[in-house]
């Protein structure tokens, strides 16, 4: 258990110091997020927490986030491009965690589970980050212009069907300081749980996305086939918030061991 954090107003994040980065396992670019978030009792996720971090919240609310999007121009260490596997889409379903490092808080974000539709990468994953990946057909149907649109993410998991999706109008900008939309777009750093109960961090950096409020958002399907019943019942509500953000260029760096 780590000392309470107060409470802060999200911020953008000032970039980590070389040391702190690492180097680059990944570059990529994430692009069309739609981003669905839901109002969670925090006492759910507790168990998911890995040892060294504390549950983030906005205005003492506890969020889960169920996220699509587009990777695009995919290499390993920045340089290696793997023939087919360069562009691909993902769903995940994500928590929003923090750490104190020294004076430094870091907030970062927990996949409870991500689902991507090429085995290599779901096997890449789970070796490098101790991610909890799945192997499922991904659709998309994308069309976004800076007068809106409509997105959708769509698959199957034993014959049934999945999807996300959601409208928008007016002009994308950047999420207000202070706002649900910068607190949700804006975590740099990545957590998860290796299989002997340690826990990893890794750097993820990014410029700021521009964003445009959804209408008509929704997920659809056995929420609880994938996720077990209490997420199950959490989607099944209509979220709190959503939005869709343009995306950028992204680089992941390699994960370390913390205490």
């Amino acid at each position: 258990m780590v000392p309470p954090v107060p409470e802060l107003q999200p911020a953008a994040e000032a970039a980590p110091a070389p040391h702190t980065r690492g180097r680059i396992f990944l570059s990529t670019e994430w692009r069309d997020l739609l981003m669905l978030n839901y109002e969670i009792d925090p006492a759910l996720l507790q168990p998911f927490v890995p040892r060294g971090t504390e549950l983030d919240s906005f205005e003492g609310t506890t969020y889960v986030s169920l996220v699509g999007l587009r990777f695009a121009r995919t290499k390993l260490f920045g340089l290696i491009s793997v023939p087919f596997h360069s562009d691909f889409d993902e769903v995940n379903l994500r928590i929003y965690l923090r750490r104190r490092e020294g004076s430094e808080i870091r907030r970062g974000v927990m996949f409870i589970r991500e689902i991507v539709s090429l085995p290599a990468v779901t096997l890449l994953a789970r070796l490098a980050y101790a991610e909890n990946y799945r192997t499922l057909p991904l659709r998309h149907s994308i069309n976004l212009t800076d007068s809106g649109g409509s997105i959708e993410y769509s698959w199957k998991s034993k014959q049934q069907p999945f999807r996300i999706h959601a409208q928008t109008q007016g002009t994308p900008s950047l999420a207000a300081r202070g706002t649900l939309e910068q607190f949700i777009s804006e975590h740099y750093w990545g957590y998860s749980r290796s299989r002997n109960g340690s826990s990893l961090e890794y750097h993820v950096a990014h410029e700021r996305w521009r964003i445009w409020r959804a209408s008509n958002a929704a997920f659809e399907g056995d929420g609880a086939a994938l996720y077990g019943s209490d997420f199950g019942s959490i989607l099944s509500r209509p979220p709190r918030s959503a939005f869709i953000a343009d995306g950028s260029a992204v680089l992941v760096y390699a994960a370390r061991r913390i205490d």
